[in-house]
C-alpha cells in the first residue's frame, strides 16, 4: 500500500524533496539520544570531533539502534514509493551542530561523489533534536523536474558539516530556497541531486540529525570500487554491491571490522570520484 499521495509524488518529481513526516515518539527520541551519548562515551569525544571522523558515517553497522532506524517500516514505506521495492542503505551520516556553532553546509548535492549510476538516491534526514531555522535546518532548491549533476569544488568550505566540504561552483538560482525545519522525531526526504544547504546553529541546544541514504538495488558503482551496502527491503537481483549485515551487540569486534571494511571501500570510491569530478570541472 502506497503511503505517499499523488500530490506528494508530483512534488517529488518536480522539486526533489518532501517534508515533514512524523516518526519517533518522546520515549524513542530519548532512547536515540541515549544511544548517541553511549557512542560518544565509547569514542571518548563527540561524534563530530576531529578524531572521530570515520565514525560519523555508517553507524548502522555498529549501532543496532541506528540499524533499526534504517529498517524502520515507516521510513521504508516512504522510500519504496520513491525508489521501488528493493532497497539498500548505502551510507549514513550524523549531522551535528553544537549550540552557537558556525557549522554550515554550502549549496551542494549529496550524490556528487558517491560514484553511483544512475544517480537515484534518497536521503531520509531524521531530527533527533529540534532542527529549527535558528538551529540551522536544511534549505532546499527545487530542481524543477530536471535533476542533473552540477559542478562542485571540494575541500573549500570552512566549518562545513559535510565530509567533502563541497560547494556548487556553477551558476545557481538560489533566490527562493525552501526552509525545512524539523521537530525532534520527524524526518524529511530529499533526492541526491536536489541542491541544499544549511546555516549555523544560533540556538542554545545541540542540533543532532541523522541522514540515511537509500538506493534502489539496480544502482551500480560507476568507478573501479565495489561498494558495500546493506539490504533493508526486498531482494538483491543484481549483485552490484558487497553485502554487509547489521550489528548484533553494540560496537562488538565483528561489527567494528565490518564498519572498517565498508568505510574503506566508501573512502576509496569517494576519492576516486572526487578526482574524476575535479578533472571534468577543470
Amino acid at each position: 500500500m502506497k503511503v505517499l499521495d499523488a500530490d506528494q509524488m508530483a512534488a517529488w518529481q518536480r522539486d526533489g524533496f518532501l517534508s515533514p513526516f512524523p516518526l519517533l515518539n518522546a520515549a524513542e527520541i530519548a532512547a536515540c539520544n541515549e544511544g548517541v551519548a553511549r557512542f560518544e562515551k565509547w569514542l571518548g569525544g563527540p561524534i563530530n570531533g576531529d578524531g572521530a571522523y570515520k565514525w560519523r558515517s555508517m553507524a548502522y553497522l555498529v549501532l543496532p539502534w541506528v540499524a533499526k532506524l534504517a529498517q524502520d517500516p515507516t521510513i521504508l514505506d516512504h522510500v519504496e514509493d520513491l525508489l521501488g521495492p528493493d532497497l539498500f542503505i548505502f551510507t549514513s551520516t550524523f549531522f551535528i551542530k553544537e549550540a552557537h556553532s558556525p557549522t554550515i553546509a554550502a549549496w551542494h548535492q549529496d550524490s556528487t561523489y558517491y560514484g553511483l549510476e544512475p544517480k537515484e538516491e534518497a536521503c531520509v534526514w531524521i531530527a533527533l533534536t529540534d532542527a529549527s531555522e535558528a538551529a540551522g535546518c536544511m534549505e532546499m532548491l527545487s530542481f524543477d523536474g530536471c535533476p542533473k549533476q552540477l559542478q562542485h569544488a571540494s575541500r573549500v568550505v570552512e566549518n562545513s558539516v559535510n565530509r567533502g566540504s563541497q560547494i556548487i561552483v556553477e551558476p545557481l538560482d538560489d533566490a527562493n530556497p525552501v526552509s525545512m525545519p524539523l521537530a525532534a522525531g520527524s524526518f524529511s526526504i530529499h533526492h541526491g541531486l536536489c541542491p541544499h544547504r544549511s546555516g549555523p546553529n544560533t540556538t542554545d541546544h545541540r542540533r543532532v540529525g541523522l541522514g540515511l541514504n537509500f538506493i534502489p538495488a539496480h544502482i551500480r558503482p560507476s568507478g573501479s570500487i565495489r561498494h558495500a551496502a546493506m539490504l533493508v527491503r526486498g531482494e538483491d537481483h543484481y549483485g552490484h554491491f558487497e553485502l554487509v549485515d547489521p550489528p548484533k551487540p553494540e560496537l562488538d569486534d565483528a561489527a567494528v571490522a565490518t564498519h572498517d571494511r565498508a568505510m574503506a571501500l566508501y573512502r576509496d570510491a569517494y576519492l576516486e570520484e572526487e578526482a574524476k569530478h575535479a578533472k571534468l570541472s577543470a
